[in-house]
C-alpha cells in the first residue's frame, strides 16, 4: 500500500508491480439538480475526480445505485446514461455496479484507476515558498443549496452545472505531463512542472483541503481572499442565507486553524468552507514552474487561479490575507 489512511489522501494507492499501481476511490450522493441526466453527469464527474487528483488516469468503474420502488424507472435511465457519458467522456469503462431499493435516490461510482508508482502525487510533499493554484471557482454548495429551495437564478444554476460537469482530466494530463494530442509528442518526464503536492476541493471546502495539505506536509499556507475565483452567485447565495449543513459544520471544524491577517468580510470567509461538489484541483508547485504550469493549463483550456503560497509551519495553520 503506498497511500492509505493516514494523510486524509483522495484514494488508496496499492502498488501491483514497479512499474504500476491502482488507484481506487468511492463516492456518492443524493441529487442536487433537478435534471436526473446532468446529476448523473455529476456524480460521475465528481468520482473520477479523486484518481485525476492523485495523479491517476481512470480505468473501470462500478456503479453505486440507490432508488425508490415507486419511483419512474425512466428517472434512473436518465442518471445511469448521464453517468456514463462522463465516464466515455473519460475513457472510464463501467463494468457492472450494485442497485438497491431505498427511499432517497443515491448515485456514484467505485472508481479504478492506474498510476506509475513514482508519480503519485498525494497531498503530502507541499514545500516552502511553492504557489498554490486553484483550477475550478468556488460555490457549488451555497448555489445546489439555492437550487433545493427553488430562488437561484438560472445564471447561477448554469455556472454551477458547466463547472461541476467538467472532468479534472485535462489538468490532470497536463500536470502529470502525460498530454497526449492528435499530432502532438507525449510530454518527457523531464518536462514535468515540479507539482509537490495535489488533492481537489471537494466536501470540506477550500479550507479543510487546505488543511488536509498543510498537516500532511508540515507547513503552513498563506490564502490570498482576492485571489479565489467564485461562480456567479455564489456571494448572493450566502448573503441570502442559503448556507448547507456542510458549510456550517466545515467551518465548525476548520476555522480554528485559520488567521485573518486583514478584514475579511464575513461572506468571504464563510465561502472558504463550502462543500464543493467535482470540485477543481489544488496544487502546490514550485515557484520556478508556477508560471510555466499556469501557462501550460490555460494553453489547454484549463481555468487556473494562483490563490496563495506555501510557508513555513506556522500557528494558525492557514493564513487568510
Amino acid at each position: 500500500m503506498l497511500v492509505g489512511f493516514d494523510h486524509a489522501d483522495d484514494a488508496g494507492v496499492y502498488q501491483l508491480t514497479p512499474e504500476s499501481a491502482l488507484v481506487q476511490t468511492v463516492d456518492f450522493f443524493t441529487p442536487i439538480v433537478d435534471d436526473p441526466y446532468v446529476f448523473g453527469q455529476i456524480a460521475a464527474t465528481n468520482s473520477l475526480s479523486d484518481v485525476y487528483a492523485m495523479g491517476g488516469r481512470p480505468l473501470t468503474s462500478l456503479a453505486l445505485v440507490c432508488f425508490p420502488e415507486k419511483a419512474d424507472i425512466e428517472i434512473l435511465e436518465r442518471i445511469l446514461a448521464g453517468g456514463l457519458s462522463k465516464m466515455m467522456e473519460a475513457g472510464c469503462t463501467v463494468i457492472g455496479g450494485h442497485s438497491i431499493r431505498d427511499d432517497e435516490t443515491k448515485f456514484g461510482y467505485s472508481v479504478t484507476g492506474l498510476i506509475h508508482p513514482k508519480r503519485v502525487l498525494a497531498n503530502e510533499g507541499a514545500k516552502p515558498g511553492d504557489r498554490l493554484l486553484l483550477t475550478k471557482a468556488l460555490g457549488t454548495g451555497v448555489i445546489s443549496t439555492a437550487i433545493k429551495k427553488g430562488v437561484a437564478k438560472q445564471e447561477w444554476i448554469d455556472a454551477a452545472v458547466a463547472s461541476m460537469t467538467t472532468l479534472n482530466k485535462k489538468a490532470a494530463e497536463v500536470i502529470s505531463g502525460a498530454l497526449v494530442e492528435t499530432g502532438a509528442s507525449p510530454v518527457q518526464a523531464e518536462q514535468i512542472p515540479a507539482v509537490h503536492s495535489l488533492t481537489d476541493i471537494t466536501g470540506f471546502g477550500l479550507i479543510g483541503h487546505a488543511r488536509e495539505m498543510a498537516l500532511a506536509s508540515n507547513v503552513g499556507l498563506k490564502i490570498f481572499s482576492s485571489k479565489i475565483p467564485l461562480l456567479p452567485g455564489a456571494i448572493d447565495c450566502v448573503r441570502a442565507g442559503h448556507i448547507p449543513g456542510g458549510l456550517k459544520a466545515n467551518r465548525e471544524f476548520a476555522e480554528c486553524v485559520v488567521s485573518y491577517e486583514t478584514y475579511i468580510p464575513d461572506d468571504v470567509r464563510t465561502i472558504l468552507f463550502d462543500p464543493q461538489t467535482a470540485g477543481g484541483l489544488f496544487i502546490s508547485v514550485a515557484q520556478q514552474s508556477a508560471n510555466a504550469l499556469h501557462q501550460s493549463l490555460i494553453d489547454n483550456g484549463v481555468p487556473v487561479t494562483e490563490i496563495g503560497e506555501v510557508t513555513e509551519p506556522s500557528k494558525p495553520l492557514i493564513t487568510i490575507c
